[in-house]
């Protein structure tokens, strides 16, 4: 029995020991574009800050132990709070990631990035980057300044899943609040709390504990490596824009969008994406005009359904399913960029 015993112990101190010599050996490349993580204020007990102010070095020092997880380099791609993130640099950023995969420069990436905008970040690297490792974004809601920032540990545990190989083929992650969301799910409820990322429809796909990451479930819908999207030639995107539906709105908006050149527009409906008559008229006159519109949900959770509420086929429109808008206009960005087909369109927004 003792003997037994032995072998178990040994057993399991070796597995510990060959985990943390991968973990040690992974090369996890940091890029850095800002946001609150990098933040700098007058004073530590002030909410005031001003974004993207500290490099991506002095983020490393501020966590020594990050080293002891992985062979840590990190690359400034940009210093703007995420606010003004862009089209430009998501390209920037997507081929860039595709770059670092291909010369095997890295076996995983840390993206730093402010928490306004890095679920929409996120998403459009989750189609885009055409490899199946580990890419994780991270932020802070306090900047590195604050009294308890919250930046460091993000930092931290965001290395932890990035090292970790079960993370390998999970598509875009982001890393937060000891949690790990996946890119086509997470977004932003909260704009002061800590525990501001929530998957309403899903939940996090993982937790993150003593510089350990479990996993629970994989998301089915397929990621960048399995898409269609090719960014490695653009250098800009179709013009999509978001209208919005609240009680007695006029398409003053929408039509202003359509004018302006809009090849798609999102538009955000009340309940499962319905409109009142001024917007439907509206948007059957823009389908007409041959502009693709998507129809999802104010709401915070669920799900956009066809040919309910709506008869999609009469409007000429398609579903965002369950993403949210901000989301809805990224994938049908890029689906612009490789056909108007309707139906292959929505036939996306399904399978990606």
């Amino acid at each position: 029995m003792k003997r037994s015993l032995s072998k178990i112990y040994l057993l399991i101190v070796a597995v510990t020991i060959s985990f943390t010599s991968f973990a040690q050996n992974v090369r996890v490349k940091i890029l850095a574009t800002g946001g609150t993580i990098a933040g700098a204020g007058a004073s530590a007990d002030r909410a005031a800050y001003t974004a993207g102010k500290l490099p991506i070095d002095e983020l490393l020092n501020a966590v020594p132990q990050i080293h002891k997880l992985a062979k840590i380099t990190g690359e400034q791609v940009a210093s703007i709070g995420s606010q003004d993130m862009s089209v430009e640099v998501w390209l920037k950023l997507a081929k860039r990631i595709n770059e670092i995969f291909a010369k095997n420069e890295a076996d995983a990436i840390v993206i730093t990035h402010g928490t306004d905008t890095q679920e929409e970040t996120a998403f459009f690297l989750d189609l885009t980057v055409k490899y199946n490792k580990p890419v994780v974004l991270v932020g802070a809601m306090r900047p590195a300044t604050a009294i308890s920032a919250d930046g460091p540990k993000n930092l931290l545990d965001a290395v932890v899943v990035a090292a970790d190989p079960n993370s390998q083929g999970r598509g875009v992650m982001l890393a937060m609040n000891e949690r790990v969301f996946d890119a086509k799910s997470v977004t932003k409820t909260n704009s002061t709390s800590l525990e501001t990322f929530l998957s309403t429809n899903f939940g996090p796909i993982g937790l993150i504990y003593d510089k350990k990451v479990q996993y629970y479930y994989t998301p089915v819908r397929q990621s960048g490596a399995n898409t269609p999207f090719d960014v490695s030639k653009l250098t800009t995107l179709p013009r999509v824009d978001v209208a919005y539906m609240y009680a007695d709105a006029d398409p003053t908006a929408l039509n202003a969008f359509v004018d302006a050149g809009a090849k798609g527009v999102v538009f955000t409906g009340v309940g499962n994406g319905n409109m009142n008559k001024k917007n439907y008229d509206a948007i059957k006159a823009a389908t007409d005009k041959g502009v693709i519109i998507v129809r999802a949900t104010r709401t915070p959770g669920g799900r956009v359904t066809l040919h309910d509420e709506v008869d999609d086929a009469a409007l000429g429109t398609i579903v965002s399913d369950d993403y949210n808008a901000q989301k809805a206009r990224i994938l049908l960005m890029l689906a612009l960029t490789t056909t108007t087909d309707k139906a292959k369109i929505q036939d996306m927004y399904f399978k990606y």
